[in-house]
């Protein structure tokens, strides 16, 4: 009786240590699209990006380089238009 006690006092332990420890907090995604709403977070990742690529990961600098991408050129709906006259130089 004893030795199933303990091994449920074990369990119970470990559980609850597993639990807890799935409580952190843990590090908000940034999508391309949160990216491409907050420039100065954009701005930020940018720089950390060419400086530290490494320590930031691939992953997160591809999301990075797509949101400014996606900032310098739109949606990409907007058709080019020529102006009707050629300029003159």
């Amino acid at each position: 009786m004893k030795r199933c006690f303990r091994w449920v006092t074990a369990v119970g332990t470990v559980s609850a240590a597993l639990l807890l420890s799935a409580c952190g907090k843990s590090r908000p995604t940034e999508t391309v699209e949160s990216l491409a709403n907050d420039p100065d977070r954009l701005k930020q990742l940018r720089e950390q990006c060419q400086t530290e690529r490494a320590k930031l990961g691939d992953e997160l600098c591809d999301r990075v380089a797509e949101a400014t991408k996606r900032r310098f050129f739109g949606d990409g709906k907007v058709p080019y238009n020529p102006p009707k006259e050629s300029p003159k130089f």
